[in-house]
């Protein structure tokens, strides 16, 4: 797992993504409404947000690879990366278009913006220390 401290730098950004996005898949997929000012009417909204919490697992499932296996580390900084910056940008065009929402999203905002950021930071280092 996290061996060194360059390990540690590679790594951590994932384990905060899987610590915070199992939970809030299972609060996506079971129960919005306890968290979020969320409520679903139809078997639909159920579905589509069941959806979401298996898209949340599956992605959480390559970080934790990436955290344990060297040679997914890559695709897991590309992933979390993508999924980071997707969240942090669609929250901000829905800032943008829709207004503020509650806490819990504003703040997730700035966390998958920085999240996103910084595994741009560990990809860049980790692409330069490779290729010297």
């Amino acid at each position: 797992m996290i061996k060194t401290k360059q390990d540690f730098i590679n790594k951590i950004h994932l384990i905060i993504s899987v610590l915070i996005v199992v939970p809030v898949s299972f609060v996506y997929g079971f129960n919005p409404g306890s968290q979020f000012d969320i409520h679903l009417n139809t078997i639909d909204e159920h579905n589509f947000f069941k959806a979401i919490m298996g898209l949340y697992l599956g992605f959480s499932a390559l970080w934790v690879l990436g955290i344990f296996k060297a040679n997914y580390l890559k695709i897991a900084l590309i992933t979390n990366l993508i999924f980071m910056l997707g969240l942090g940008f669609g929250r901000v065009l829905s800032l943008l278009l829709d207004g503020t929402p509650t806490f819990g999203y504003v703040f997730g905002t700035f966390a998958e913006l920085f999240l996103a950021f910084y595994g741009l930071w560990v990809l860049s280092r980790h692409h330069t220390t490779t290729n010297t």
